[in-house]
């Protein structure tokens, strides 16, 4: 026989389904920024009304008046600075300028798509005509786009930070292990750690152009320039806390290592890397973010064609544009800057137990 009560009993028991799902979906829309859906989706269901209206305005409110204040404050005062190439560019023209490059990128595809399909009539022709041995595949030569020098910066931060991962997480290993090791590593870190990218890219282009004489290498020189010196500045971050997280786990499982007399590699995958893993993400993070900050001043000099070389280049353009270009490109490094934390930051929780935001 059924009461009144158990459809409510019923109801209750799905609202509280729903409210741990959304708690366990909280972890995944904090990785990408938005926290603020956990408290919204919360109060939708009926929860309390006032203490999730506090989280929505302080997780999405406050943020958006910030930058709709940010905006209001650069559009009135931009134009009361003026340069040697005119007033700063407020919002309106940046937007516009970031419209017309990725109109120059539509543009430059359209050219390649033509010479390509122009190519593959033309070498169809030579085939059918006999003339195979003629046939020739070129590629096209137009100037990188905008989205192009995005890409090749990208490029150019990952292969340095990887480098510098596999070469600062064994170190960093082998310093926390071992206390002789460690001590023998911490004048180095101290003395390496501050040096400024610019004072790395002299020493790293000389030791390029030295080691590699091929007229066609497999990667550019002013790609390894800047990927070498994203290498040396951005190791030490990942060196650190690697070696702090290894020194200090908890030297009962040490213990319980020896007496299980576990091989050192199985001592360091089973025991020592599980309980220092948060500290290495944290290092992980670090050394992107700086990788990304050193890229920019690499590229400016080494010439190679990412985001870099495309400031220098409307720096010294110095058209009427330039400005505005600029600025499209500052924001563009922050967003990627952050959306590269972000990155790491879902690593970080998909391997470990314990994650800062």
């Amino acid at each position: 026989m059924t009461t009144m009560a158990d459809p409510i009993l019923a109801k209750e028991a799905r609202k509280e389904r729903l409210f741990s799902k959304i708690n366990k979906a909280d972890k995944y829309v904090s990785i990408l920024g938005l926290a603020w859906l956990t408290p919204l989706l919360k109060m939708i269901l009926g929860d309390d009304l006032k203490t999730n209206g506090k989280e929505i305005w302080r997780l999405l409110g406050v943020p958006v008046v910030a930058i709709v204040l940010f905006l209001t404050a650069w559009g009135v005062l931009a134009p009361k600075v003026v340069t040697s190439l005119g007033a700063v560019p407020g919002p309106v023209q940046v937007w516009e300028q970031f419209t017309n490059l990725n109109a120059d990128h539509v543009r430059q595809r359209e050219k390649a798509t033509a010479f390509y399909e122009r190519q593959d009539v033309r070498n169809e022709k030579l085939i059918a005509a006999g003339n195979a041995d003629k046939v020739k595949h070129r590629i096209f030569t137009g100037a990188p786009t905008y989205y192009d020098q995005i890409w090749t910066s990208l490029q150019t931060v990952f292969f340095g930070f990887l480098v510098a991962t596999v070469i600062a997480i064994p170190l960093g290993i082998a310093g926390g292990l071992s206390p002789m090791v460690g001590a023998g590593m911490n004048p180095i870190i101290q003395i390496f750690k501050p040096v400024s990218p610019l004072a790395w890219l002299p020493i790293v282009t000389m030791v390029v152009s030295a080691t590699v004489s091929s007229v066609d290498p497999l990667l550019a020189k002013s790609f390894l320039v800047s990927a070498i010196t994203v290498t040396l500045c951005s190791i030490w971050p990942t060196l650190i806390n690697t070696t702090l997280g290894v020194a200090s786990i908890d030297k009962d499982l040490i213990n319980v290592g020896k007496v299980l007399k576990l091989g050192t590699w199985t001592k360091i995958t089973k025991l020592v890397l599980p309980s220092a893993l948060p500290l290495i993400f944290t290092g992980l993070r670090l050394s992107l973010g700086v990788g990304w900050m050193v890229l920019i001043a690499a590229e400016m000099l080494a010439q190679n064609p990412g985001l870099g070389k495309f400031v220098w280049d409307e720096f010294q353009n110095g058209s009427s544009q330039s400005l505005a270009k600029i600025m499209v490109a500052v924001l563009t490094i922050g967003l990627i800057g952050y959306l590269l934390d972000r990155l790491m930051y879902a690593l970080q929780s998909m391997f470990t137990f314990t994650a800062n935001r």
